[in-house]
C-alpha cells in the first residue's frame, strides 16, 4: 500500500465532463481496467453507462497497480496518482496495452527520465480546451478552484493521430 499510496494530495477525482472526450475513442463493448478507481469513480460510472465492462482496482481495496498482473482488458484508463505518474506511465508502456491516463501537463516532459520514456515509446496526447476542476468528495462533487495547470490524456495506441484536440464543456 505504501508504494502506490503516494502523496496525501494524490486523491483527486475526475468530473464526468473530462471523461466524455475519451469515450469516442473506445470500441463498443470493450473491457476497461481502471487501476486507480473504486466503484464510486465517475470513470467506472461513465464507462459502464456507455456499455463497457469495467474492472475497478484501487490501492484502498488492496489492489497495488505495481504488483498486479497485466489484466485481460482492451484499455487501461484512469487518473493516476500525481506523485507517481512517471512510474505509472513507465509500467503502462511496458504492459503494451492501449491506455489513456489523465495527467497534469506541467513538467510532464521536463524530467530526463520522462523525456527518455516518451522519446522511446509511441504515444498520443489529447489536449482539451479547458482546465479540469477536480474534486475531493464523490457525495458533494464540489469542483476545486480552477486549477493552475492544464490536464491532458497521455495515450498509447488509442488516438488516430499523435495530438488530438477536444472540446469540453464544464458543468457546475
Amino acid at each position: 500500500m505504501d508504494q502506490v499510496a503516494g502523496s496525501k494530495n494524490d486523491e483527486f477525482y475526475t468530473p464526468a465532463y473530462a471523461i466524455k472526450p475519451i469515450l469516442k475513442y473506445i470500441k463498443p463493448h470493450s473491457t476497461i481496467w481502471c487501476p486507480f478507481d473504486t466503484n464510486d469513480s465517475l470513470f467506472v460510472n461513465e464507462f459502464t453507462n456507455a456499455g463497457h465492462k469495467v474492472i475497478a482496482t484501487h490501492i484502498n481495496n488492496g489492489f497495488d497497480f505495481f504488483v498486479m498482473p497485466n489484466l485481460d482488458c482492451d484499455y487501461i484508463i484512469s487518473n493516476p496518482p500525481y506523485s507517481l505518474k512517471t512510474e505509472v506511465l513507465n509500467r503502462l508502456f511496458q504492459m503494451n496495452r492501449p491506455f489513456a491516463m489523465l495527467v497534469g501537463v506541467v513538467g510532464l516532459f521536463e524530467s530526463q527520465k520522462r523525456f527518455e520514456m516518451f522519446k522511446n515509446h509511441k504515444f498520443e496526447i489529447m489536449y482539451m480546451n479547458r482546465r479540469i476542476s477536480y474534486f475531493k468528495d464523490y457525495n458533494e462533487q464540489k469542483p476545486s478552484v480552477n486549477p493552475p495547470f492544464q490536464s491532458v490524456y497521455i495515450c498509447h495506441n488509442m488516438l488516430p493521430k499523435q495530438i488530438v484536440f477536444e472540446q469540453i464543456k464544464k458543468i457546475n
